[in-house]
């Protein structure tokens, strides 16, 4: 169909230290921290990952709190959308519905599709988390053409053990 596939994930907490490697100080003087350095603090990271291409967007974080996930998630696809060649104009709102609906076929839990739909653009594959199934969430990313597709409830945990 033409679709952009897009996967999301949040990572972390990684500590925050410094690791070995070469310097940038000058010769013969000590290492110093940066200012905003926090000894053994924690830092996260948003990523959005295009496997078509390789591309990921990373955003470092200090937390992934909902209000910091859908604000960074909706500037990105915001962004990528914007790339993507320009839409073709919704003919038949039925066909249209019908094309979001084959993406719902087979789901263990579905969720209601607007009324009105633009043509189906990108597909998100992001986990089962809460927060990812907000109602302002998908009425967002439904408006934006973006239809997202949830991971299998322990998928990651035993994919990790295959």
């Amino acid at each position: 169909m033409g679709l952009a596939v897009w996967c999301e994930d949040e990572a972390g907490p990684f500590q925050a230290i410094p690791h070995p490697g070469s310097h940038w100080q000058p010769e013969g003087r000590p290492t110093t921290q940066p200012h905003e350095y926090v000894r053994e603090g924690t830092i996260k990271v948003l990523t959005l990952f295009h496997p078509a291409t390789g591309q990921v967007r990373v955003r470092p974080v200090a937390s992934t709190t909902n209000a910091i996930l859908h604000r960074w998630l909706r500037e990105t696809l915001e962004e990528i959308m914007a790339a993507l060649p320009a839409a073709e104009i919704p003919g038949d709102p039925t066909v249209t519905r019908g094309l979001w609906q084959a993406w719902q076929d087979g789901l263990s839990v579905r969720f209601t599709l607007p009324e009105q739909l633009p043509p189906l653009r990108v597909l998100l594959v992001w986990d089962n988390l809460a927060g990812h199934k907000t109602p302002e969430m998908i009425v967002w990313l439904c408006q934006h053409g973006i239809m997202p597709l949830y991971t299998p409830l322990g998928a990651s945990y035993r994919l990790s053990f295959a």
